[in-house]
């Protein structure tokens, strides 16, 4: 949509090709459906968050930078809020409303739109994309083709990895397409009992072969299979290299505390509890869901009177409380995965335009090419950014 719109503002005429039923149903889903399409970040912060071939897309950045996208949908009349983390969101919280705002758009510069439309391959002649073939083998002339098909995620979109399938009939290379901002999944039957329990302000740190690859604070969530929530989901665009190694979660209950602060305020509460068993002893300072859990990983029987536990004992309850140990095993699948990491390989596309290195008049853009990023409306400014160029320059 976005690459249409740059395509017909510059004088082209343009058509869509959308095998949906309607246009944007990846967009309608994105932020819980409120759509946080970009982030009110500065321009360093952008590049940060980018955690694939940020270098790539420093000509798509400053050609049309996140504050560029947030005038364009002002211009179109959709108003907007920023929220937490610099996240923007329309102030109507629908994200129909940014599919609308497009639509409207795409309408008024007459922007051919044919819906429930497959493309089966592209119209290739001398390494040069002269349009697409339909699947009853008639031909789609075009001066240049823009292939914004994005990735595998979320396949009930549509999504199906066509753009990979297309991008090769034109000799490109694929990276291997991951899931990624995505749960993950632990080998512990512990995630049974704590399914459903949300903690806020918590430390996560993960290592992979006994060594640090990431670290949030934030919110999180149990599942019945292992973890997920804001922080989980951020870390999980890091740990794709890491999946044949020994992948270790340790989770900080009170990262506020120093270990030190945290014995002293067991110890106050201890001494209110001194008749009480371990595993009542607790309450004021974990949730209940998780009291039984870091008492077996702290291997502490909780039916011991607190007046019975020795000094290593409670040590060994602050060590855990401070480092809750969990085995990753995986990462869940497209299905549950934000975006999709991986793709066209950047390296065979011109970043300033998003034309084909090797085919003339092919253009990429957003997620099909090899490019991904943390949440917070980073993915969606990839996709505008890159659909601009594209559109501008095809």
């Amino acid at each position: 949509m976005i690459a249409a719109i740059f395509a017909a503002r510059n004088g082209k005429q343009v058509t869509i090709i959308e095998q949906n039923e309607k246009l944007g149903k990846k967009l309608f889903i994105t932020g819980k459906g409120r759509c946080n399409f970009t982030n009110a970040c500065d321009v360093e912060e952008l590049f940060s968050s980018v955690v694939s071939n940020p270098k790539f897309l420093y000509s798509a950045f400053y050609s049309f930078s996140n504050q560029m996208v947030m005038d364009f949908f002002e211009e179109l009349g959709l108003s907007w809020k920023v929220e937490r983390g610099n996240r923007v969101f329309p102030v109507s919280d629908h994200s129909s409303d940014v599919i609308k705002a497009l639509e409207r758009e795409l309408r008024r510069l007459k922007v051919t739109i044919r819906l429930n439309t497959k493309v089966k391959s592209l119209f290739l002649e001398n390494n040069i994309c002269k349009g697409v073939i339909l699947p009853d083998n008639s031909k789609l002339l075009a001066d240049s083709v823009i292939v914004a098909t994005g990735g595998i995620s979320y396949p009930r979109t549509g999504a199906c990895g066509d753009g990979y399938v297309f991008a090769k009939e034109a000799g490109h290379n694929i990276i291997k397409p991951q899931p990624s901002l995505v749960p993950f999944e632990l080998a512990d039957s512990s995630c049974q009992e704590l399914m459903g329990v949300a903690l806020k302000n918590v430390s996560v740190s993960i290592y992979a072969d006994g060594k640090k690859i990431y670290s949030d604070f934030g919110e999180m969530l149990f599942t019945h299979f292992g973890v997920s929530g804001p922080i989980i989901l951020k870390g999980s665009a890091y740990i794709h290299r890491y999946l044949d190694k020994n992948l270790m979660l340790y989770l900080d209950l009170k990262p506020a505390l120093t270990e030190k602060q945290l014995d002293d305020r067991v110890l106050r509460d201890f001494k209110l509890f001194q008749n009480r068993q371990l595993n009542n002893s607790l309450d004021k300072l974990l949730l209940k869901a998780l009291i039984p859990v870091v008492l077996k990983k702290a291997d502490l029987d909780g039916e011991k009177k607190i007046n019975e536990l020795t000094k290593e004992e409670r040590h060994r309850l602050v060590a855990t409380i401070k480092s809750l140990p969990f085995q990753i095993t995986g990462l869940r699948g497209f299905d549950e995965a934000i975006i999709t990491k991986g793709g066209i390989s950047v390296k065979e596309v011109d970043p300033s335009t998003m034309e084909s290195k090797l085919t003339g008049g092919l253009y990429f853009a957003g997620e099909v090419l090899d490019l991904d990023a943390l949440t917070g409306g980073f993915n969606l400014q990839i996709a505008w950014s890159t659909g601009y160029l594209a559109g501008i320059s095809c």
